[in-house]
């Protein structure tokens, strides 16, 4: 299973305290030792960072804690490779282009003996599939807004989303964050929660490491967020899992639209993996400061 984790804001914030609980999921606290990426909007563009090593050597993770990143979404993941070598062309999140926007998506799940006709407007680059995934849900979409010249609104595009999230979890658990900057679409199959997040902002402690922060030092009174992740990442937070077959819309740090489907089926956690071993061989201790 890979972990998952999002925000959506109302406006340009940091990801920098969760990031860095989240990173320790990638070999510390957990065995998502496969790889890891952070994609996220600025005013002027995006920005993408992966790395094939595990988030919690990683050097690239590092500078990630360290960097200012001010954003109003960001998608990140941390892989266990079920599918697809190690390898950075197989590493989370995904970016297309659709109608002048840059596309990111990230998956947790295995979807099985799926193998959908791709017209070659998106194709894979890795071997994953979620990176099918993602190119099939991206052809779906240009197709079902063809004669479009500017992307479409959320409103529009949610339903869709729904119809294809049923379809493709047909074949296996399919969690997964996908945004164009203005929305963040969400599905859950087996395992995702959310935690919303506005004034008065609380004293938040880390899970994965111990690490405090006043977010009311950070965040001010119309300030709003939702922070998405496959298992809560902070304490004494109200964080609400979705349900198997949940279909959720953020926008601005609000949640938008909501669509259960009550078919849907949560599978088992696949037993084998394709990546490295965990434990990791031991290489010197690496210390944690509070993100600044």
């Amino acid at each position: 299973m890979c972990q998952l984790l999002g925000m959506s804001c109302n406006t340009t914030a940091s990801i920098r305290f969760s990031f860095t609980g989240f990173a320790q999921r990638g070999g510390c606290t957990a065995d998502h030792v496969d790889g890891w990426g952070i994609a996220f909007y600025e005013p002027t563009g995006s920005r993408m960072f992966l790395d094939d090593r595990p988030a919690s050597e990683s050097m690239l993770a590092e500078f990630v804690r360290s960097y200012p990143i001010q954003s109003r979404t960001v998608i990140s993941h941390i892989r266990k490779a079920t599918q697809g070598t190690v390898s950075l062309a197989n590493t989370h999140p995904f970016t297309r282009e659709w109608l002048g926007q840059n596309w990111f998506f990230a998956h947790n799940g295995d979807l099985r003996n799926f193998h959908p006709a791709l017209d070659g407007g998106f194709l894979p680059v890795g071997n994953t599939d979620s990176e099918k995934a993602f190119c099939y849900l991206m052809q779906c979409l240009r197709q079902t807004f063809a004669d479009r010249l500017r992307p479409p609104e959320w409103t529009e595009l949610a339903p869709v989303l729904a119809r294809l999230n049923r379809e493709v979890a047909r074949y296996g658990n399919f969690n997964y964050l996908l945004t164009n900057g203005d929305a963040l679409y969400a599905h859950c199959s087996s395992q995702l929660a959310s935690l919303e997040r506005a004034h008065p902002f609380p004293m938040a402690r880390l899970v994965d490491c111990d690490i405090r922060m006043d977010l009311g030092a950070l965040n001010g009174e119309v300030d709003c967020m939702v922070i998405i992740a496959t298992e809560p990442l902070t304490l004494d937070e109200p964080w609400r899992a979705l349900r198997t077959g949940e279909s959720k819309v953020f926008v601005m740090g609000r949640e938008v639209w909501s669509h259960h489907e009550p078919e849907t089926i949560r599978f088992p956690q696949p037993t084998g993996t394709a990546g490295r071993a965990w434990p990791l061989p031991k290489t010197g201790e690496a210390g944690l400061a509070a993100p600044a």
